[in-house]
């Protein structure tokens, strides 16, 4: 098994690693979803195939870069759910409620509660509406901006990870 950066390290400490990773891998041409899930997936020492960030890749631009939800969002929801994502999605049918009950009051609540800290930062989930104010998708002040929002999002996935 591959040991986590994460041992042995603060919140704090893993916050900033997040950022400077997931700001590194956007400079090596990763989309905004690929770059805060690898960063995770390196911090936690997961162990998926490489093949997992193919997941990720249509979730970029704001899914299918349509500009819409916009993918370091994505990414920290898809990289939270490593670690706090449901084990068991199934079971016996008569467990099905606790198994709902479980979901709806805590599995939901930790990832909303890190969508809404980042909406509350930015006044928008949307790449469209966070990129608008830099002019042309590929202008460098908008890619800057991008790669501060895969930091952002990075980070608070780290945050929301390492709350019990």
């Amino acid at each position: 098994m591959k040991r986590p950066i994460a041992e042995n390290k603060t919140t704090e400490e893993l916050m900033v690693l997040a950022d400077e990773l997931g700001r590194g891998y956007f400079r090596q041409g990763l989309n905004c979803t690929e770059c805060v899930l690898r960063t995770f997936m390196d911090i936690y020492g997961v162990e998926f195939p490489d093949e997992i960030i193919c997941m990720a890749t249509g979730f970029g631009g704001g899914m299918g870069h349509t500009k819409n939800t916009c993918g370091a969002i994505t990414g920290a929801v898809m990289a939270l759910g490593l670690l706090k994502g449901r084990r068991n999605p199934f079971g016996p049918k008569e467990e099905m409620g606790e198994r709902i009950k479980h979901l709806q009051q805590d599995i939901y609540p930790v990832f909303g509660e890190m969508v809404e800290e980042i909406e509350a930062k930015y006044g928008t989930l949307i790449c469209r509406e966070m990129s608008q104010p830099f002019g042309d998708f590929d202008s460098k002040p908008r890619m800057r901006n991008c790669m501060e929002i895969i930091g952002y999002c990075a980070q608070l996935a780290v945050k929301y990870a390492e709350q019990q």
